[in-house]
């Protein structure tokens, strides 16, 4: 969801709306409402996707969505963009769109704690506009067919590595480093750009890495002559841990969200 939310707020800008992007900020201490400062807040007071997307889009943090929808008027937005807010209701909003892993679908469509949903999809219907498919895969393709059945827009796009990096990693020896909720995706990611995956380091969604486990990593990374790979929102929760472990030359791969249809999606 995080780059669907910044690939919402690009085109958005590009409309010549202002907007600001309002997260419960999943993972750090502060309640908000309050902006993100990329310079002066780490992952552990803001969440680690807050602080990533603040690089180049205004955030705020709220438990409360609308006092973070309050504040960002005030600063001067003119729409607030939720990015995990389909089933909080504290907001009425004009435009809600489902944002489905292609690879995952909804999983075994039951609820918590049997499945992955916080609701039966059929009961969140009549509360989505579009559907977006972000990636291949049958469970995708499911969910897009039951889109189409409830008459919704269905769009799809592609989570694309930055060009630039993925042209350096070709032929490397690499570490994949990774802490997001399917680990194995990244190492996959990195192997279709024709690295060499030689070892991999993965962790729990959102993990707070200590300087002991940036330790570890850097000792596999060079017992393997491996270049250490990891994701921006991995990147955003390492801090000083990364220099005081010594890593050296930390590989940070960005990727975007590419539309197929971005003309009928920004319609």
């Amino acid at each position: 969801k995080t780059p669907a939310t910044l690939a919402m707020a690009r085109i958005l800008e590009q409309l010549g709306a202002r907007p600001a992007i309002i997260s419960r900020g999943y993972g750090g201490t502060l309640a908000g409402p309050v902006a993100v400062d990329p310079t002066c807040h780490d992952a552990g007071a803001v969440g680690d996707e807050p602080l990533m997307m603040a690089q180049t889009m205004p955030v705020i943090i709220a438990r409360h969505r609308p006092d973070g929808a309050g504040l960002a008027a005030m600063t001067g937005a003119t729409i607030a963009l939720l990015d995990d807010g389909l089933q909080n209701p504290s907001l009425a909003k004009d435009v809600s769109i489902a944002v489905i892993d292609g690879a995952v679908g909804i999983g075994n469509g039951f609820c918590l704690p049997a499945g992955p949903l916080r609701a039966p999809v059929a009961a969140q219907w009549p509360y989505v506009d579009a559907v977006l498919i972000i990636g291949g895969g049958e469970p995708g393709l499911a969910v897009a067919k039951a889109g189409r059945r409830a008459e919704k827009p269905v769009f799809t796009g592609a989570l694309v590595p930055d060009a630039m990096t993925a042209a350096s990693l070709a032929g490397q020896r690499v570490l994949a480093l990774a802490g997001i909720g399917r680990p194995q995706k990244f190492a996959d990611t990195l192997a279709s750009l024709g690295a060499d995956v030689v070892a991999t380091a993965f962790f729990a969604d959102h993990h707070p890495f200590s300087f002991q486990n940036l330790s570890e990593v850097a000792a596999r990374a060079e017992a393997t002559g491996a270049r250490v790979v990891t994701t921006q929102k991995d990147a955003a929760r390492m801090g000083a841990s990364w220099d005081g472990a010594r890593l050296g030359v930390l590989t940070i791969l960005p990727v975007t969200l590419e539309l197929d249809d971005e003309a009928g999606f920004t319609q």
